[in-house]
C-alpha cells in the first residue's frame, strides 16, 4: 500500500473539472484558466475548508472529512445525490485496509422467484451486487435474454450489455443505455472496493470493450430510480417499456426492476404478444445449453 487513496483523488479530480466556474457564483479575476473547471482554491472556497486541506484530499491523502465537510464538497462540486453518496463511499474506503474479499454467493429467495413469476404482465427481474442477475421471470426472459441458458458467470447485466451483440441489437439507444450501466456499476463498486468479483468483472470488461474504458476512466456514478427504455425486439418488434426499481427490505444488495407499458398503448400490446410466445406451450426463446 502506498497509503493513497487513488480512487478518491481520481474522482475530486475529474468532478472539479466538470463545474462550470460562471455557473459556481465566483468572483472573476484577470487569470487564465489553463484548464477547464474550478481550481482548488476554488472549491477550497466554496466548500469552506483551507486550500492546503483540499489539496490534500484531492492527492488522496488518509484523512477524514467530517460528514458536513463532505456535504460541503458535494455542494461545491455540484455533485448528484449519487456523487455525494459515491464521495462518501471513496473517503470511508480510504480510511481503512481491509483484505480482499472473495465472491460471495448471492441468492434470491424463493418466495422472491414466486413473486416474479405472479407478475406476467410485466417483465420484472432481481440484480443483485455488481450487476449480477439474479432472478428473472419468462416475460424478462423472454424481452432481454434468458439468463436460465447462460453460464453462470455470463448472468450479469453490464457483462451482457457491454459484451453481447443481442444487446446492440435489441436497446436502440444502445449507448446511452450503456453508459448509464457503467456509471451504476461505478456506483456499487465504490460501495464495496475490496470485493474481488467487481474487481475480476471491471478488468475484464476493460480488456475487452473499449467504450467500457473510456467511460470507466471519466469516473461518473448514476443511480438507477426510473426511466424509459427503447427496444426493437425481434419477435415484437419497437416498443419503449418504463421501468421502476425497488431495493428490497432486509437486503440492500438486491434490487427489484420492474418494466411496464401505459394502458391501451402499443407497448402493452406487444408485452401481450411477448407473453403469448413466451407461454411454456411455446418454443423458449434461447434452447438451454448442454
Amino acid at each position: 500500500m502506498d497509503g493513497v487513496n487513488r480512487e478518491l483523488a481520481d474522482f475530486l479530480r475529474r468532478a472539479r473539472a466538470g463545474v462550470d466556474p460562471t455557473r459556481a457564483g465566483l468572483p472573476g479575476d484577470d487569470r487564465v484558466r489553463r484548464v477547464p473547471g474550478l481550481r482548488r482554491e476554488e472549491v477550497a472556497r466554496l466548500a469552506g475548508v483551507s486550500t492546503d486541506y483540499y489539496t490534500r484530499l484531492e492527492q488522496g491523502r488518509r484523512i477524514t472529512p467530517s460528514p458536513g465537510v463532505v456535504d460541503a464538497l458535494a455542494g461545491a462540486l455540484e455533485l448528484s445525490a449519487a456523487g455525494r453518496a459515491h464521495l462518501g463511499d471513496l473517503i470511508g474506503a480510504g480510511t481503512t485496509t481491509r483484505p480482499t474479499r472473495a465472491p460471495a454467493v448471492q441468492r434470491a429467495r424463493p418466495g422472491l422467484h414466486r413473486l416474479l413469476e405472479s407478475l406476467a404482465d410485466h417483465p420484472a427481474m432481481v440484480l443483485g451486487r455488481r450487476t449480477d442477475v439474479l432472478a428473472a421471470n419468462r416475460l424478462a426472459r423472454a424481452l432481454l435474454v434468458d439468463w436460465e441458458a447462460l453460464p453462470a458467470r455470463e448472468r450479469n447485466y453490464a457483462r451482457w450489455v457491454l459484451l453481447g451483440d443481442d444487446a446492440r441489437d435489441l436497446l436502440l439507444d444502445w449507448d446511452v443505455q450503456a453508459r448509464a450501466v457503467v456509471e451504476n456499476l461505478r456506483l456499487d463498486v465504490g460501495r464495496d472496493p475490496h470485493d474481488r468479483a467487481a474487481q475480476e468483472l471491471v478488468t475484464d470488461l476493460g480488456h475487452r470493450s473499449p467504450e467500457f474504458r473510456t467511460w470507466w476512466a471519466e469516473h461518473r456514478v448514476h443511480q438507477r430510480t426510473s426511466g424509459t427504455k427503447r427496444f426493437r425486439h425481434r419477435i415484437v418488434g419497437d416498443l419503449a417499456l418504463d421501468y421502476e426499481t425497488l431495493t428490497l427490505p432486509g437486503d440492500p444488495d438486491q434490487t427489484l426492476f420492474i418494466y411496464s407499458s401505459a394502458p391501451g398503448s402499443q407497448a402493452e400490446q406487444a408485452l401481450r404478444t411477448l407473453a403469448s410466445w413466451a407461454a411454456p406451450a411455446h418454443p423458449s426463446p434461447v434452447a438451454p445449453q448442454a
